[in-house]
């Protein structure tokens, strides 16, 4: 028996997090100049989003700050992390109140994929008459302005949003794979459609193919030779397929196993500052694995350097003897990495680390020459501090590396997502 057609909305929010602060204002987003930064971080410090008015005058979302023209006058509000999260949770109980959660997969803070299928003859209505009620109800309830894709798979309801929508009025746009191929296969670049960046748009220039009418008349054995089995999902998407359904989102469970985290610093960072923040991300990343009951026995570290360096970033990855998550064991290693790996005179200005080949803690394992009583003492102190940061809060309890020279953790302790929680402003009208 075939399977029935169904019918997807991705639903997004327009320039969330600096529409939630023009809703907190009382202001319209389309009216005001505003972009959400944080000014401390200098004239380079990354926009995490503008208005639609900021846009319209052709300034690019993700810009710095330094990118905006001169006689552009515009409020500058500080990220607030926490109140952004208490918005997109309340919009989701929007939803809730029409929908399954089995039928609701977040993408991300703004955006949703959800199943209506079911819902239409329930509540007796047509898709798009049902994405507007959804729209302006947020609208209404939240002062988010929102636009809507609707497609008959996931993958069509994702580009109805992203490429249809920007030109409707309504801020909808729908697509099955007929439309699809009548209205978007010449739609170029292709970068504008859903998981298809630059590089990829670069492999395929080479071949003479630029939109998605080419890569579907391509050869097949031609896009399995550039992409592998990645060439699968390229031709499926080129002719606006999607196998994938929302049970098999809720189903998924990664293959990939490992704890990983980066910063961008807030200047330029000698090589000892960055080496003691370093540091601190090998704590914080144990602390982490131990609240998860997660063990590693490989570390690796990237470091970028400052903007105007021009040097490529370093780093590498180290096959640690033991399997373990006390900080004491994994330091060493990542000292040694960032010690062969950093150029020490040119300035340092993003960090990461990553945990790699997870697994649970019952597979813990040393060498010979571990000293077992040193390791049942280290694991009852580091659980005592976990207990003192989960009730009081992460900086109730800091070490001497937290006061060091250039150290980030206690800031960053306030954070969420990387940015400020803002929970001290973060007052709802």
């Amino acid at each position: 028996m075939a399977e029935k057609q169904r019918t997807y909305f991705c639903i997004d929010m327009k320039t969330f997090y600096a529409s939630v602060e023009c809703a907190e204002r009382g202001l319209n987003p389309f009216e005001t100049n505003l972009a959400v930064v944080d000014e401390n971080r200098g004239k380079n410090a990354l926009c995490l989003a503008i208005t639609p008015k900021m846009k319209a005058q052709g300034i690019k979302n993700r810009c710095r700050m330094s990118e905006i023209p001169r006689h552009i006058n515009f409020i500058r509000a500080l990220p607030r992390m926490q109140l952004y999260i208490e918005y997109a949770a309340d919009i989701y109980e929007i939803y809730l109140n029409y929908f399954d959660p089995q039928d609701i997969h977040v993408y991300s803070i703004d955006e949703s994929f959800i199943d209506v299928t079911d819902y239409l003859p329930l509540y007796n209505i047509d898709a798009v008459s049902f994405a507007k009620k959804l729209m302006n109800e947020i609208a209404t309830k939240m002062h988010i302005p929102s636009t809507a894709g609707i497609g008959t798979n996931l993958y069509l309801a994702k580009i109805a949003l992203d490429i249809t929508a920007k030109h409707s009025k309504d801020h909808i746009g729908y697509l099955d794979e007929d439309l699809y191929i009548k209205t978007l296969w010449n739609h170029r670049p292709l970068t504008d459609f859903w998981q298809i960046a630059q590089g990829t748009e670069r492999r395929l220039g080479k071949y003479g193919i630029f939109d998605m009418e080419r890569v579907a008349k391509a050869p097949s054995e031609l896009l399995y030779k550039v992409f592998g089995v990645n060439a699968e999902l390229l031709i499926d998407h080129a002719w606006g397929r999607e196998s994938c359904l929302m049970k098999d989102i809720k189903n998924y469970r990664s293959k990939s196993k490992s704890v990983s985290f980066s910063q961008v610093l807030p200047r330029d960072y000698t090589y000892e500052e960055a080496k003691n923040v370093m540091a601190e991300m090998v704590l914080n990343g144990c602390h982490e694995m131990m609240r998860r009951k997660v063990i590693t026995s490989k570390v690796g570290i990237y470091v970028g350097y400052s903007y105007n360096g021009g040097r490529e970033g370093t780093g590498g990855t180290k096959r640690m003897t033991v399997t373990t998550n006390l900080p004491s064991k994994i330091a060493p290693y990542v000292e040694e990495l960032f010690e062969k790996t950093t150029d020490k005179r040119t300035p340092i200005r993003r960090l990461g680390i990553d945990f790699a080949d997870v697994c649970d803690e019952g597979c813990e394992g040393y060498d010979l020459f571990t000293n077992f009583e040193e390791v049942e003492r280290e694991k009852s102190r580091e659980k005592v501090v976990l207990e003192i940061a989960d009730k009081y809060g992460k900086n109730a309890i800091l070490r001497g590396l937290n006061y060091m020279d250039g150290a980030t953790q206690r800031e960053r302790n306030t954070f969420i997502g990387g940015h400020r929680a803002g929970t001290d402003d973060a007052k709802r009208r």
